[in-house]
């Protein structure tokens, strides 16, 4: 009597990308676009981000994030409010990047770390236009009203939740699923 077989492996959770725009930035003279701030409106906007994430379970094995003040700046604020501790690469190509420069920004990223296991979860800290146009290219469909809102506008903290259909390496136009959108605010003083 052959014994039973053993029940397959459970099959490992969707991959997930999630895309965040920085805080809105102060637009001091003299200062160099690369190295502009937040703004007050920025500190209480990128808590919120990072608040968000955590409540709704999105936390990121591995961040890319630009190399610009305001985005390192969004990416401490969120970070101290998500109770964990990524993997960061600060990786000046994300400044100012296309689409399709981020997507292949993305796609390298997971084999370029050392990590405890699979990168499921990377978050990417960039810049308009670059963003939206990542997202919108990647999202073959979106749930809910996500697409429509994401097509609209792409505001400053927006974060955008695509799902991958595949390994990271395969990541290409319309080969994942918006799943989330969200644009968190910190409470005005």
């Amino acid at each position: 009597m052959t014994p039973p077989a053993a029940p397959p492996d459970p099959e490992p959770a969707p991959a997930r990308l999630i895309v965040l725009r920085h805080a809105k930035s102060a637009w001091p003279e003299t200062v160099p676009d690369h190295e502009r701030p937040l703004a007050p409106r920025g500190r209480r906007d990128a808590p919120a981000a990072g608040k968000w994430l955590a409540k709704s379970g999105y936390r990121p094995d591995l961040v890319v994030c630009s190399t610009s003040r305001r985005t390192r700046e969004t990416w401490e604020l969120a970070a101290a409010r998500l109770g964990t501790e990524p993997q960061v690469i600060h990786d000046r190509r994300a400044y100012d990047a296309s689409a399709a420069e981020l997507l292949r920004l993305v796609r390298e990223s997971p084999r370029r770390v050392r990590t405890s296991g699979p990168v499921r979860t990377l978050l990417l800290v960039g810049h308009q236009p670059g963003v939206q146009d990542l997202v919108l290219s990647l999202a073959g469909r979106g749930e809910g009203d996500c697409l429509a809102r994401a097509r609209e506008k792409f505001p400053t903290s927006a974060i955008a939740v695509l799902t991958l259909s595949g390994p990271w390496e395969a990541l290409a136009p319309g080969t994942a699923t918006l799943t989330d959108f969200a644009v968190p605010r910190g409470p005005k003083k």
